[in-house]
């Protein structure tokens, strides 16, 4: 019914746009030339041919990294790209040699291991992008086959030039040139969000040439050939042209429909395909993300070049000492090491070709001493942090029941990152607020109505010092008492007993109030959507702003419930009958809302023959339209607008006017010529005229509307500034809404003083008026710079008295602040703000500060936000998170975590931040410290074996230790561990810091483990060489042999790493018992295992641990004394540390295991001992209020 009712309406009458009169303009002319060479015949299957010659891309989206052909080849190169992999590549390339020490296979097994693992993991994420394109290609859409008739192809299928048929919410398969839609008159309404993220609908509409397409069989005919710009990036510009009947007619981004939007509100549409594929604009849109590496892994990079600087120096040293030996093997005819052969050997160990031999035992070195480079480290990192990514993925505080949205991480190589953010930079709409507009108040007749409290009237009662709260809390109960038993209306929060349930009869002005919500019922060109089964009525608006406005007239008793060409219908409150009636308003003219107008009108002919302008607007621009007898409420309405503006609430002024016959007859005449004009002009035609009718205006009042802030955002800003963390707001508000919002959440507080950098000062606002732009734009940034400079001015007089000051600065400002001779100054400024707010910043500016801030400061950012707009600053942060809210997922498809909520950041960092930064921090030193200690049990063997590259341990011993006798309980260490436990990470977020400052991978921490590891690596060696060397081993009086030494010595290293694991670990788990002790059975089960096989197979490692080492009570004895004298110094310095320089967790720890955590005494002795001075946040403005206090008492 609906569908049938609304093809026949005709818009074009009453809007002020006018159906196909585009008009060629300069840039058409550019058709044909470079850039604009695109030609499309259009249902034309004759052409098709010469189109293919042309080489149009088939409708065929790829998204994924690899194709079958080119995933070995890249996934290669990207593995061994990385230099740790590369050299274990040579190595396995060298095992095949004379020179190597170890057997090839033993060697080449762990790469493939290693190296397959990982290209395991990308073939999984490649395949999940490859579902997800099969998916959209596979789509179906109508496509017109010949005889006019549509029928369903894919995706994919479609070629430039296909008529295809949209049907109602379906994407748009391609882009495409509209010819027709459901209307008479060819609109269609658009959503974008995928493209831009507004959620406001877009009105397009087709040439009115073509309009006339209207049913399938109608194209059995249609032929036409439309020339067009070649494929671009750009989503809001489009020129082309359309040869139809041999005519040509101009094309413009009015009929433009983009690949991944929604038809919306209209039956179905036809269009021309003229981009395919990865033509398509939202395509040519996508970029690959930046390739972003945390600072931890940057800086283990580093320890790994540092280790390949001490393995060459550690080779090379081994081959000059060996060149040196072997030199002297023979002296003057005598063999000094006889029993070496030196007068009967190879090129290797030649004493007449020492130089030689050097050489070539540089490279057997070079290869024994690889296990100083962890080879398992990258993937057991790669490993971890997608383990680590599916706990943030699955925690449920982070979960938004009302969307049904988890956390979500997209990327997992940020995760440590996300432990040392340093300053958020975060966008305000949707946001930091819920992007969902509520009409909270009104002010009609000079009378305030609505009895809602904002945020941010909470937060500037407070801000005020006045004894407000206690009101404030009386009217919520009383709200709360009103409310009880309601249902919650989205877009309704309003609560006012005087004109609810019909009750405005009885006010003083009840004619007014019914005039004011007509207006709001009629005046918006919302359509409603009839529920079939429950009869309720919702609103598809161009703005949540007007479809707030048609709710509260609805919920107060003016029900717009149906839109036709030349009618809107209202069931409206009748104070006469005391019953609603429906009644009809003859619908005319709409003059549509812009930026420059500022407002919006319809023109009515109600039930008893009156015409009527109802117009809302800006006050800017409505006050000065008034009539001289519709004044009578402008004091009081600017006093509530004022009051409103004040409260973060958007102000619209509401006003009306009768007219009469003659003046509506001339207007309309003047007003259709202006709309059939063909010229550039004609919208500034079409304004003036609208313009000459929308004066002598009455005033009925203002309405106010909040964008709330999300739950917990006061609370979350609240922690993070405690946790030391800084929050920049950077958003396209202007300033007073940004201010109020800043009061809001507290990152303004009273007595905080504020530097504000404005373009609009009187003296930068006359400079705009000047004709030599140049001049104007200099002497404006000369005003910018001393406005920053005087802002250093008061920071330095700030530092000195400890006040905290917070810097506000507006988008034309903020261009001059961002040029390369201003920025340093302007960033200087900021840093010592305890609070920044850049209010109407463009996208590109966003992304510019994130990067000044980034570069500049060297610290991690963090960029949050909900909308397409955000992408760029996304993008350019350390780490992006995208807010899975209702402005599209073009932020989220950027972002590298996705949140539902704002609030769900205090978890995500301050306990998820801090545990990832701990544990990688922490499972990297660990591997190079069980690394180190393996490598200089080599070294200090070959040193003992004359520099001669023999190996002290079996070749699988050396093969297996990274991969499986250590690794796993590492992997488990990266996972579960906690130093303190979340609700503590939350109660102490100062605990933050050592993540910001670090604390866990300093330069002297990692140092300190890899002295940790030559000290252990001394110990074992010594020790075990010590005591085996000279001492009978076995029951018939043997001594140990490299076999017996070999096995002693791996299995102290084994029994040593594992249990320094041990030692290091803060929260046991069962799986960690597994690993750790599991780790150290295995060896024994491989010992016996492998050692069991044949000696071909197992060559030293035959039966050495069943015949020799476990018979021999000595090889019990020195692993356990080895294992105690290797972890005594570690164990040693860790409780002096733990006793007289704690740290901050280890203090949190203390009082844990004492009991003491919820005894507030305690609490605030640990707080005080590390906590810093807070400057923002409510905790921040209560102690400042409190100082306040006590100053004031002290000085009556």
């Amino acid at each position: 019914m609906a569908g049938r009712r609304r093809r026949r309406q005709q818009f074009s009458r009453i809007h002020a746009f006018s159906c196909g009169k585009a008009s060629f303009n300069g840039e058409h002319s550019l058709i044909g030339g470079p850039g604009f060479s695109r030609i499309v015949y259009c249902n034309d299957p004759e052409c098709v041919e010469e189109a293919n010659l042309i080489n149009y891309g088939d409708n065929y989206v790829r998204t994924t990294k690899y194709t079958l052909a080119s995933f070995l080849p890249k996934s290669l190169y990207e593995q061994f790209r990385r230099v740790a992999n590369f050299y274990f590549l040579v190595c396995a390339i060298l095992s095949f040699t004379p020179v190597s020490p170890y057997s090839a296979v033993s060697n080449v097994v762990p790469l493939v291991v290693v190296v397959g693992a990982t290209m395991g993991k990308e073939i999984v994420e490649d395949w999940r992008r490859k579902k997800q394109d099969i998916e959209i290609n596979n789509r179906k859409v109508k496509v017109h086959c010949g005889g006019g008739v549509f029928d369903s192809s894919k995706w994919r299928d479609l070629k430039v030039g296909d008529i295809v048929k949209v049907e109602k919410d379906e994407f748009f398969p391609a882009d495409l040139i509209l010819l027709s839609s459901s209307y008479d008159d060819a609109i269609c309404y658009v959503e974008t969000m995928n493209l831009d993220g507004e959620t406001n609908l877009k009105l397009k509409q087709a040439l009115e040439e073509t309009s006339k397409f209207q049913e399938d069989s109608s194209f059995q005919n249609f032929k036409a050939i439309i020339k067009c710009e070649d494929p671009n990036a750009n989503l809001y510009s489009f020129i082309g042209s359309l040869e139809l009947e041999d005519q040509q007619y101009p094309l413009s981004p009015q009929q433009l429909l983009l690949r991944d939007s929604k038809l919306r509100n209209t039956d179905f549409i036809y269009g021309v395909v003229i981009f395919t594929g990865h033509d398509t604009k939202v395509m040519q849109n996508s970029t690959d993300p930046p390739s972003k590496r945390s600072k931890i892994e940057r800086r283990m990079d580093k320890v790994v070049y540092f280790l390949f600087f001490m393995l060459f120096v550690i080779a090379f040293v081994c081959s000059v000492f060996f060149g040196i030996y072997t030199s002297r093997d023979i002296e003057d005819g005598h063999m000094t090491r006889w029993y070496l052969r030196p007068d009967d050997t190879t090129i290797y160990y030649d004493p007449k070709k020492a130089p030689i031999a050097a050489i070539l035992q540089f490279l057997t070195a070079l290869m024994l001493y690889s296990y100083f480079i962890p080879i398992s480290l990258y993937v057991s990192i790669e490993i971890v942090k997608v383990l680590q990514s599916i706990f943030i993925n699955q925690d449920l505080h982070m979960y938004h029941e009302e969307t049904d949205k988890p956390a979500h991480a997209r990327t997992s190589n940020l995760n440590e990152e996300l432990g040392q953010v340093d300053t958020i930079l975060s966008d305000k709409t949707g946001t930091l607020t819920c992007n969902s507009m509520e009409f909270i108040k009104c002010s009609i007749a000079g009378v305030a109505y609505g009895r809602g409290i904002t945020e941010v009237e909470r937060a500037l009662a407070r801000k005020k010092g006045s004894p407000l709260e206690k009101v404030l809390a009386e009217e919520d109960d009383n709200i709360a008492e009103i409310a009880e038993g309601k249902p919650t209306i989205k877009g309704f929060n309003f609560m006012d007993e005087r004109i609810m349930n019909g009750n405005w009869v009885n006010e003083p002005h009840a004619k007014t109030i019914q005039n004011f919500l007509r207006l709001l019922a009629v005046c918006h060109t919302a359509i409603p959507e009839v529920d079939e089964e429950t009869g309720k009525v919702s609103y598809e608006a161009e703005s949540p702003d007007e479809a707030a406005f048609v709710i509260a007239a609805r919920e107060l008793g003016f029900e717009f419930y149906e839109r036709t060409q030349t009618t809107i219908s209202l069931r409206e409150f009748d104070p006469l009958s005391g019953r609603k009636v429906d009644r009809p308003y003859k619908l005319l003219n709409v003059l549509e809302f812009s930026s420059a107008r500022k407002r919006m009108s319809v023109i009515v002919r109600d039930e008893d023959g009156n015409l009527l302008l109802l117009c809302k607007g800006a006050d800017s621009v409505m006050f000065e339209r008034l009539a001289k007898n519709g004044k009578e409420f402008e004091e009081k309405t600017r006093e509530h607008i004022n009051e409103y503006a004040d409260a973060g609430l958007r102000t619209l002024i509401l006003a009306y006017r009768e007219l009469d016959e003659e003046e509506y007859n001339q207007f309309n005449k003047e007003f259709t010529e202006a709309k059939n004009v063909v010229s550039a002009e004609r919208e500034q035609i079409v304004e003036e005229i609208a313009g000459k009718i929308e004066k002598d205006l009455i005033l009925l009042g203002a309405t106010a509307v909040e964008d709330k802030l999300q739950n917990g955002v006061p609370e979350c800003i609240d922690k993070l500034a405690q946790a030391g963390i800084k929050l920049w707001v950077l958003t396209g508000d202007k300033m007073e809404t940004a201010i109020n919002i800043g009061f809001a959440c507290s990152l303004l507080r009273q007595g905080m003083k504020q530097i504000i950098i404005s373009s609009e000062t009187p003296e930068i606002k006359s400079l705009e008026k000047v004709e030599d732009k140049s001049a104007a734009a200099k002497a404006i940034k000369e005003s910018v710079l001393h406005q920053i400079m005087e802002g250093k001015e008061l920071l330095s007089a700030s530092d000195e008295n400890s006040e905290a000051l917070a810097l506000i600065i507006d988008g034309k400002s903020l261009t001059y602040a961002l040029e390369d001779d201003v920025q340093d100054l302007f960033l200087e400024l900021a840093i010592g703000c305890a609070s920044v707010i850049c209010c109407r910043s463009s996208p590109k500016q966003k992304a510019l500060v994130t990067r000044l801030v980034k570069t500049k400061t060297g610290s991690t950012t963090l960029a949050i936000g909900d909308g397409a707009n955000d992408v760029g600053m996304l993008q350019e942060a350390d780490i992006g998170i995208g807010i899975s809210g209702v402005e599209g997922m073009q932020a989220v498809m950027s972002s590298d975590i996705a949140i539902a909520q704002f609030r769900f950041l205090e978890r995500l960092l301050l306990v998820h931040g801090h545990w990832c930064y701990r544990r990688i921090s922490s499972m990297v030193c660990y591997f190079f410290y069980k690394n180190i200690v393996f490598g200089f049990t080599l070294f200090f063997f070959d040193i003992y074996a004359s520099f001669s590259g023999e190996p002290a341990y079996n070749d699988w011993f050396l093969s297996l230790y990274n991969v499986f006798f250590t690794s796993l309980p590492v992997i488990a260490l990266g996972v579960f561990d906690q130093d303190v436990s979340a609700k503590l990470c939350l109660k102490f977020p100062l605990l933050y810091q050592e993540g910001v400052q670090n604390v866990l991978f300093s330069w002297i921490r990692i140092l300190g483990w890899a002295f940790n590891g030559v000290l252990s690596a001394t110990i074992i060696y010594f020790f075990c060489i010590s005591a085996l060397e000279d001492q009978a081993f076995r029951k018939g009086g043997e001594v140990v042999g490299l076999e017996e030494l070999g096995a002693t010595m791996y299995t102290c290293v084994v029994w040593v790493v594992n249990c320094q694991m041990a030692l290091s670990i803060n929260y046991f788990t069962y799986i960690q018992h597994v690993f750790i002790w599991g780790g150290i059975c295995f060896w024994y089960i491989f010992l016996l295992a492998y050692g069991a096989m044949n000696p071909l197979i197992s060559t030293t490692a035959y039966k050495v641990f069943i015949e020799a080492c476990a018979p021999a009570p000595s090889y019990w004895l020195v692993t356990l004394l080895v294992l105690v004298a290797s972890l005594i110094p570690y164990f040693t310095f860790a409780s002096i540390k733990m006793r007289f320089f704690p740290t901050y967790h280890q203090m949190i720890q203390w009082i844990r295991r004492d009991g003491q955590a919820e005894d507030p005494e305690y609490c605030n002795v640990v707080r005080q001992r590390s906590i810093r001075h807070t400057t923002v946040g409510y905790t921040a403005r209560f102690e400042a209020s409190k100082r306040f206090e006590e100053k004031f008492e002290s000085n009556p």
